[in-house]
């Protein structure tokens, strides 16, 4: 499969801290708290990512998440109504995200990991349903790795030598 690279530089994202958790490891000194930080970051304009950042501060995870995310952007196929080009199943782990193109007007329906992947990724129009496990850090990459599996229609279109009003038909 071939990978493009974004250059984060470039877009001007905004960030959203999806979760933040205290890990505490015992040591024969007593108890070592550290933070993880699952932060998303977006362009509004079909660009999205995550990452996760580990440290003994919150701010510092938070930071170190977000410069993660910025390492692991992917590009979103959107259509003329601001949803997603066809319906996708977006899996990783044992999480799965069931991705459905919505028409104009219908919003975003979405639990709070997915939700913030979406708005982040500039989709307005969208219904999702996560299915399998709950856990937030499995659904943000199940419905990124779903986005980043979309295909424009022109792009299938050429794939297969046809025209896109075939595609359709």
């Amino acid at each position: 499969m071939k990978r493009t690279i974004i250059d984060a530089s470039s877009l001007e994202l905004t960030e959203k801290v999806v979760s933040i958790k205290r890990v505490t490891k015992v040591v024969k000194g007593g108890r070592n708290f550290r933070f993880t930080a699952l932060v998303v970051v977006g362009d509004g304009n079909g660009h999205v990512g995550a990452g996760l950042g580990k440290a003994t501060e919150i701010p510092e995870a938070i930071r170190k998440g977000k410069e993660d995310a910025m390492k692991n952007l992917v590009s979103v196929a959107l259509d003329e109504n601001n949803s997603i080009s066809h319906d996708f199943l977006g899996q990783y782990g044992s999480a799965s995200v069931l991705l459905k193109r919505s028409p104009e007007g219908t919003g975003i329906i979405a639990g709070g990991p997915a939700r913030s992947v979406c708005e982040l990724a500039g989709i307005k129009n969208i219904r999702t349903k996560s299915l399998g496990s709950n856990n937030k850090q499995n659904v943000v990459l199940a419905t990124i790795a779903g986005l980043k599996q979309l295909k424009r229609p022109e792009d299938v279109a050429k794939n297969r030598g046809k025209s896109v009003d075939n595609i359709y038909a």
